[in-house]
Formats: C-alpha cells, sequence, structure tokens
C-alpha cells in the first residue's frame, strides 16, 4: 500500500458565495495540485468537497495523511460522524433532531475514508505551511468571478 500526503483547502467569496476548493496531493516524488469552484456554496462545503476530490483523486488503496485548516472537517469525520451515522444522519439542537447539514457530502466521504486508510490532521491555516498554501491558493484561484 503506497503512502500519499494531501493539503486541502477550501475558500468562498462570500458564505454563502462563489467558492473554490484545492489540494495538493504528494507521494514519493510524485506532486499533484487540483482544484475547482461552485457558483454558489459555503465554506464548509468547499472543504468537503477539497477532500473527498483529494481521495477520489487516488486510482490505488493508499495509507494517507490528510492534512486540513477546517476544524469542521476534522472533527465531523473524526468526532461527530459516528452519532450521525447511529442517529439516522440526524443531529440534535437542543430538543429538537434536525438533519446533518452537508449530509451528501459526509456521506461521501464516509464512503472515501472506509475505502483508504486515512489519518486526518488539523494544521494551522496561513501559518507557512508551504503545501497549506498552495492548496488556499489554488481553492482562491479556482472561485469563479463574475
Amino acid at each position: 500500500m503506497h503512502e500519499v500526503t494531501i493539503h486541502t483547502d477550501g475558500a468562498c467569496s462570500g458564505n454563502p458565495g462563489p467558492g473554490g476548493w484545492g489540494a495538493v496531493l504528494a507521494s514519493g516524488t510524485l506532486r499533484k495540485e487540483i482544484s475547482g469552484g461552485e457558483a454558489s456554496t459555503t465554506n464548509n462545503r468547499m472543504e468537503l468537497v477539497a477532500a473527498i476530490q483529494a481521495l477520489a483523486a487516488l486510482r490505488e488503496v493508499a495509507e494517507v495523511d490528510l492534512y486540513t485548516d477546517s476544524v469542521y472537517l476534522r472533527s465531523g469525520i473524526t468526532e461527530w460522524i459516528v452519532a450521525w451515522k447511529a442517529n439516522g444522519w440526524r443531529r440534535r439542537s437542543g430538543k429538537r433532531w434536525l438533519p446533518v447539514k452537508n449530509e451528501d457530502l459526509w456521506r461521501k466521504l464516509d464512503g472515501l475514508t472506509a475505502r483508504h486508510r486515512v489519518r486526518f490532521h488539523w494544521t494551522e491555516g496561513h501559518a507557512g505551511n508551504p503545501d497549506n498554501e498552495r492548496a488556499d491558493a489554488l481553492a482562491r484561484a479556482a472561485i469563479p468571478r463574475p
């Protein structure tokens, strides 16, 4: 099983608004950069899409270290998702049960993480990590302009 390091980021111009996502994938001496954008989205959706697209780009099952500066992404996939799945993709809000936001994307990410061995890491954004900065630049460049 080969090892892959991925750095992802999402960005939005307004929240909601036009958004972009970017990812840097590295394995040995190989590097790949991917990005994309949507006309109307949220920053959280772009963070999720970045991770989904990066994992979907892997051609073989891999051992992955995925770095994100999104607490939402890291906490959602490593902590919250267990309860969401157990509660039928619903979350408690006070005394009420509400649908999980971005359920469609969480389900996709859950499926991809089941295919690979993925360790999610949080990294501080805009703190000088070259691959995190590059993922951010890719995401910002991919935001559709009117």
